[in-house]
C-alpha cells in the first residue's frame, strides 16, 4: 500500500491516533524536503507546525473531512513559510489500523496587496478630479482660439498658442488618467503576441545599450481579455524598465504557468505569470509601497500614472501585480487568471 501511495502526485502524510507520522509518500517528501525514514514516528506538530491543525485532525478522527486553506508552515530559518492547502480525512487501511491522511497542495497566499485601500481611494479621487478638469479645460482652449482670431498682431497670437498647447497637454494627461476605465472588449489572444508587440515598441525608442530578452513558455494557451488594454498595461511597465536601465542594462520578459494558485481569494487551477525584470538601480525603499498610487514617480519628469493605469487594467481583468526590487534586479510580476477549457 505504501508503494501505491508513493506513486501519487498528491502529497500525503498518514498519522496515527497519537498524532505521529506513519508514512510520508514521495510527493510529500519532496514538498516538505524531508525523507520518509526521518519523518516516521515524528509528531505532526513538529512536521507541520500550525495552530489550526490539531483541531482539524481531531475532527477527522470523529469521521469528518476538513480542508484548511493557505496554511503557512514554517520551514528552515531564513526561508519563507511553505504555503499549503491541506485536506484531513479519516483513513482505514485495515480493520486493526486506523489513520488520518493529510493531503497537501502547495499554493500561494491570497493576492490582496498591501495598500489596496489607499490605491482604490486615491485612484477614485484622481478619476473624479480628471472628470472635473475636462470641461473647464475645453472651455479654456475654446476661449483661447476665439481670442486668437481677434488679436491683430502675430506676436500676441503666440501667447494664445501657448495657452492652447498647454491645454492640449493637460487634456492628454487627463485622458491617461481616465483611459483605462473604458469597458473591456474581451476576446481570445496569445499573450506572446502582446509581449512581442510591446517589445518592438520599446526596442524602437530605447537606447541601443538597452537589451530586451525573452524567456517564453510556448505551451501557454490563448488568454481571454482585452488585448488592446493589456498592451497598454504591459507597455507602461516595460517602458518604466527601459527608463530604469538607461546607460546600459537588460530587460527580461518571462512567461510561466502557475498551478493551483490563489488569486484574490479565488483558487485557480492555472494562472498566467508574466515577469518584467530589469537590471537597473532598483526602486527607492521610500517609494516601494506607493509606486502604484497616482502621481507617485521616482523621475522628475514622470507623471506617476503609468503603473497606476497598468494596475487598474490588470485589476479589471481579475488579476494582480506585485513588485520586488533590489539594486540590480527589479521584478514586476503580473498574474492573470486563465480560462478553464
Amino acid at each position: 500500500m505504501e508503494t501505491a501511495f508513493d506513486g501519487l502526485a498528491t502529497a500525503c502524510l498518514f498519522a496515527d491516533i497519537d498524532g505521529r507520522c506513519q508514512h510520508l509518500n514521495l510527493a510529500a517528501q519532496n514538498l516538505l524536503s524531508l525523507s520518509g525514514r526521518r519523518a516516521k514516528g515524528q509528531a505532526l506538530a513538529r512536521l507541520l507546525p500550525h495552530h489550526a491543525l490539531p483541531a482539524a485532525v481531531e475532527r477527522a478522527w470523529s469521521g469528518q473531512s476538513i480542508t484548511l486553506r493557505e496554511l503557512a508552515i514554517d520551514r528552515v530559518i531564513d526561508q519563507p513559510p511553505l504555503m499549503i492547502d491541506c485536506t484531513i480525512s479519516p483513513f482505514v487501511a485495515e480493520a486493526s489500523s486506523a489513520l488520518v491522511v493529510l493531503e497537501m497542495t502547495q499554493t500561494e497566499p491570497s493576492f490582496r496587496m498591501v495598500g489596496d485601500a489607499p490605491f482604490e481611494a486615491v485612484s477614485a479621487m484622481a478619476a473624479g478630479l480628471a472628470h472635473e478638469i475636462k470641461n473647464p479645460l475645453g472651455g479654456l482652449r475654446g476661449a483661447a482660439q476665439l481670442l486668437e482670431r481677434e488679436l491683430p498682431r502675430a506676436e500676441l497670437r503666440e501667447y494664445t498658442q501657448v495657452i492652447i498647447r498647454e491645454a492640449d497637454r493637460l487634456g492628454r494627461l487627463v485622458e491617461r488618467m481616465t483611459g483605462s476605465r473604458q469597458p473591456l472588449m474581451r476576446g481570445q489572444f496569445n499573450i506572446h503576441r502582446v509581449l512581442e508587440h510591446v517589445r518592438r515598441l520599446v526596442a524602437a525608442e530605447a537606447p541601443i545599450d538597452v537589451e530586451i530578452c525573452c524567456d517564453y513558455d510556448p505551451s501557454i494557451p490563448e488568454l481571454s481579455g482585452d488585448e488592446e488594454q493589456l498592451v497598454q498595461a504591459y507597455l507602461n511597465i516595460v517602458r518604466n524598465a527601459a527608463q530604469a536601465v538607461v546607460g546600459g542594462g537588460i530587460i527580461t520578459l518571462r512567461t510561466r504557468v502557475r498551478r493551483q494558485f490563489t488569486l484574490r481569494a479565488h483558487r485557480h487551477r492555472r494562472v498566467l505569470e508574466t515577469t518584467v525584470e530589469d537590471t537597473g538601480p532598483g526602486i527607492e525603499p521610500a517609494l516601494s509601497t506607493r509606486i502604484f498610487l497616482p502621481m507617485v514617480s521616482s523621475r522628475a519628469d514622470g507623471t506617476g500614472l503609468g503603473l497606476t493605469i497598468a494596475r487598474e487594467i490588470i485589476d479589471r481583468h481579475g488579476g494582480a501585480i506585485d513588485c520586488d526590487s533590489a539594486v540590480g534586479c527589479t521584478r514586476f510580476n503580473i498574474y492573470l487568471p486563465m480560462t478553464e477549457q
